[in-house]
């Protein structure tokens, strides 16, 4: 691996230019700085970033905080970090996956008090997450993918959860259903008042009866075995539901098994749509699944954007302020109109 030195001779730049073009000590044409770039490619050769740190008082190292949930990450939640991540990359900072334990706070205050982060981003956002008044009295930046209850004030990227809500009302009742039910996250597979759990039952429960549809809920599941269990449940007390939103992949393997022990068919019988799932994951079921996939990567990127924008040198900085993206509606083999009878019953 070469030195700065080697790499200053190789852009034929001074070692300051080269040391200040890798390092963003100061300002550096754009042209030298691709120079001195692929020259620091070419000879492999990576800024020592303690070393930097001591120069500019910035180590260009952030740190995105998530608590795990109870299931564990799947690729739909990996894509927030990947999006995270790669832009940090792109704006010349590192990203350190900080996943919580089991005192997320005394996690988050020794994380702060190494002195070796520049800035935090915060994943799996409660609406009364405790996080936010730590760092805020800490006096360390930071910005949330999700948002709190009250978000005024803070940076943050989020879904768009009415925008959510109205998609899945929409889509339902344009195929001419008119009774669906909504298999949310249970409140114990998530500490605290979890934010998206709490929106999406809410904005999907107000799109529904705003668009005139029977709406039943309250049949909540994570695993496999409890969404067979819930299935089960809604339909025995409101057999009209012709359409099932499902938040939780591992649950929508327990419907699907559920409807085919009934003898049914998946879009046949009834229609299942999985909530914030990305198409590759909703793909791999059978039939493939109508999903609502979420801005991940976007959000991700964002997130990380508008950290990284409240450390510019600009004294300001930008505003607080935040953006919600919606959804994407991926149409699957698993949504179709209701078969009914003509006395109105499932056929």
């Amino acid at each position: 691996m070469g030195s700065l030195r080697d790499v200053a001779r190789r852009a034929n730049v001074a070692v300051s230019t080269a040391s200040a073009a890798l390092n963003g000590t100061r300002p550096v044409a754009a042209e030298t700085r691709r120079r001195v770039e692929a020259a620091a490619a070419e000879l492999g050769y990576r800024p020592n970033v303690l070393a930097r740190g001591l120069v500019s008082k910035r180590t260009r190292i952030l740190a995105l905080h998530y608590p795990a949930p109870a299931s564990g990450f799947g690729l739909t939640e990996m894509q927030f970090a990947t999006g995270a991540a790669a832009a940090a990359s792109e704006l010349g900072y590192h990203l350190l996956l900080s996943p919580e334990n089991e005192d997320p706070l005394a996690e988050l205050r020794y994380l702060t008090g190494t002195g070796l982060l520049d800035g935090v981003l915060l994943m799996e956002v409660g609406l009364d997450d405790e996080r936010v008044p730590l760092l805020t009295a800490e006096n360390v930046p930071f910005a949330l993918i999700g948002r709190t209850r009250r978000p005024d004030g803070l940076w943050f990227a989020d879904i768009d959860f009415g925008r959510l809500g109205a998609d899945v009302a929409g889509h339902l009742t344009g195929l001419g259903h008119r009774a669906m039910a909504f298999i949310n996250h249970t409140r114990d597979a998530y500490a605290g008042e979890y934010g998206p759990v709490v929106r999406i039952g809410e904005e999907i429960a107000a799109s529904a009866k705003e668009a005139g549809m029977t709406y039943a809920d309250g049949f909540d599941a994570d695993t496999a075995e409890q969404g067979r269990a819930a299935l089960d449940a809604l339909l025995a007390a409101h057999p009209e539901v012709t359409a099932v939103a499902v938040l939780s992949d591992q649950a929508a393997v327990g419907v699907l098994a559920a409807v085919e022990a009934r003898g049914w068919r998946v879009p046949r019988d009834l229609t299942v749509l999985l909530v914030l799932t990305s198409a590759q994951v909703a793909a791999m079921f059978r039939p493939r699944l109508t999903t609502l996939e979420p801005p991940s990567l976007e959000l991700g990127r964002r997130g990380a954007q508008m950290l990284i924008e409240q450390l510019a040198d600009d004294a300001a900085g930008p505003p607080p302020g935040g953006e919600l993206v919606p959804c994407r509606l991926v149409p699957g083999d698993s949504s179709a109109p209701p078969r009914h009878d003509h006395e109105g019953v499932r056929t």
